[in-house]
């Protein structure tokens, strides 16, 4: 029996099951079925059925070699692309840059050791298609401390070029600087200084971020672990003017960055250079002490520009925030409190029937470092005799201290018909956005941390390299903005800038009922990423017949979320 396809003119052609036999010395055949009206798999089965030929169910006709994640290398080397940084890189491809990009990548995949890196791009080993994204074959880990020579050595060709795209004449240029621990003790570089994690008496690095008034990432300065934020400013201020070629720029720093002595030093002598910053307590108390600010003021507004002969030639907007006064006398009244609590522990024990503490010394030791735990002993009147300790609060400071709360003064040099009060509140308040850049850094996305690097180069390579992670998670969490926890609407600008941040209804909606208006659960920048790596490239095998085995690679179909994760970033999770 066999089946026999038969012309049928303008037809479709006919599809008969028939058998041959064989009559006397003649073959003869009969039609047994007509088999048009099935469809064209059940007659191929059929078709290898009558040859002879092994069938095998669906589950047995396939078999999957191997699968790696995919989906999370797509979007963001994919956007890597689409954003024009391999370019910015190296115009042209060589084996380092795409060793860099590997780099860049894997910082915002699983942000880990060189060493480690290295083996989840061994063929062997893999961890995703990301070798076999960017065309790499084995990697070493020797190679890859190479690409970190090789980048640094391009880091100021790189800085210039995204200064060319991200700043420009009058821009507003965010700069702020801190400090990451150190591991190991070879490196110049790590320093003991103020650590802002936390860590006392223990090895860092200090780093200087500029963004551009967005808060994108252009350039990043590592120094030694011992330098004050303010001495970081002046080589700032010259890759401004001489690097970047800009002339006209507004400088926003903090308050703890950008001092009187910097100012008189480093940006009044610049010229085209204006700032803002913020001015520290004590000077906001001579303003209150010398009459030039009237605090009763804030009694029917929470915004006011003043001048003062102590600053000539800049603007000083001068702000309430009813919110951080609460917040203010709160957190005041509980170290207070604390330090109370220590200070008559010391009281008592120099009040005690057996061993009491004695000496105006070793009483003073105990008190110092009581004061020193909760740095509100200015607030204290401390009295220390050989046999006794008394100590009471300090009223009339506390309450000179408690009438500047919620109070801060924006000191800029910028005119006012170049920006206006509220706009220069709302630029200095941008320094948020570098600030969020360094807890991407230090935290779970990036990790700078902990630095094993011996070599101050490599140090400078491997902070510029999360620099450049970075600037590819800035981008792509503003387009899957609407995915996200992150609010996605613009700030409505008839808020009052001194008012506390309020998210848009929209961002209020997905965090109060964690999911989106389809009813897809709301995501983090992390758990988006988790999920796309679901997205796999498959090999698979398929047996089409006796010792006939095709192996292919297939990718799974993106889910409902993973395609709107890719429109949104304007990429394919096909990358080749």
């Amino acid at each position: 029996m066999y089946v026999a396809t038969v012309p049928n003119r303008g037809s479709p052609p006919a599809l008969l099951l028939r058998e041959s036999y064989r009559a006397g010395k003649a073959v003869k055949t009969r039609t047994l079925a007509n088999l048009s009206h099935w469809p064209a798999a059940q007659v191929e089965t059929l078709r290898r059925v009558l040859r002879g030929e092994p069938l095998v169910a669906p589950g047995e006709a396939f078999e999957i070699l191997r699968s790696r994640p995919h989906g999370h290398v797509a979007a963001v080397l994919g956007t890597l692309r689409r954003l024009g940084l391999d370019q910015i890189v190296a115009p042209t491809r060589s084996r380092p840059r795409d060793v860099v990009l590997a780099l860049v990548v894997a910082r915002l995949l699983a942000p880990c050791s060189k060493l480690a890196t290295a083996q989840g791009l061994h063929p062997e080993t893999v961890h995703s298609t990301l070798g076999e994204s960017l065309d790499l074959d084995v990697v070493e880990a020797d190679e890859l401390y190479e690409a970190l020579d090789w980048l640094h050595a391009r880091q100021a060709q790189i800085e210039d070029a995204l200064a060319q795209r991200h700043l420009h004449e009058g821009t507003l240029v965010l700069y702020d600087v801190t400090s990451t621990s150190f591991e190991g003790h070879a490196c110049p570089l790590a320093q003991i200084g103020h650590s802002r994690e936390g860590k006392k008496n223990t090895l860092q690095i200090v780093f200087g971020l500029l963004c551009n008034g967005e808060g994108c990432p252009v350039a990043v300065e590592v120094f030694d672990g011992n330098t004050g934020d303010p001495t970081t400013l002046a080589s700032q201020v010259q890759k401004i003017r001489a690097r970047f070629g800009l002339r006209h720029v507004v400088l926003v720093g903090d308050r703890g960055l950008i001092t009187d002595a910097r100012i008189r030093q480093d940006l009044r002598p610049v010229d085209g250079l204006a700032w803002i910053t913020a001015l520290r307590a004590p000077a906001i108390r001579q303003l209150v002490e010398g009459g030039i600010l009237q605090l009763s003021v804030f009694d029917t507004q929470d915004l006011a520009e003043l001048t003062s002969p102590d600053y000539p030639g800049e603007r000083l907007i001068v702000c309430k925030n009813p919110f951080m006064a609460e917040e203010r006398a709160r957190k005041r009244g509980e170290l207070l409190a604390a330090t109370e609590k220590l200070l008559a522990e010391v009281a008592a024990a120099t009040r005690r029937a057996q061993r009491p503490l004695r000496g105006r010394a070793e009483i003073g030791m105990r008190v110092g470092k009581v004061l020193g735990r909760f740095k509100v002993g200015k607030h204290f009147m401390i009295t220390i005799t050989d046999e006794t300790f008394r100590f009471e609060r300090d009223q009339d400071k506390i309450a000179q201290e408690a009438a500047l709360d919620g109070i801060y003064v924006i000191r800029t040099s910028v005119p006012a018909d170049a920006l206006s009060p509220a706009a220069t509140v709302r630029a200095y308040k941008q320094l948020s956005t570098v600030e969020r850049a360094f807890r991407s850094f230090k935290s779970l996305d990036l990790r700078v941390r902990p630095i094993y690097h011996h070599l101050e180069d490599r140090v400078r390579a491997h902070v510029f390299l999360c620099m450049l992670a970075y600037y590819v998670e800035w981008h792509m969490r503003r387009a899957v903005a609407p995915l996200l926890f992150d609010d996605h609407m613009p700030p409505r600008p008839e808020r009052s800038p001194v008012a506390p941040a309020k998210r848009s209804a929209e961002a209020e909606a997905k965090a109060r009922h964690q999911q989106l208006e389809d009813g897809t659960p709301v995501q983090s920048f992390q758990s988006l990423l988790k999920d796309l790596a679901t997205l796999t490239n498959n090999r698979v095998r398929a047996k089409v017949g006796k010792d006939q085995d095709i192996t292919f690679d297939m990718l799974t179909t993106p889910t409902p979320l993973q395609q709107r994760a890719f429109d949104l970033l304007g990429v394919s999770p096909r990358l080749h």
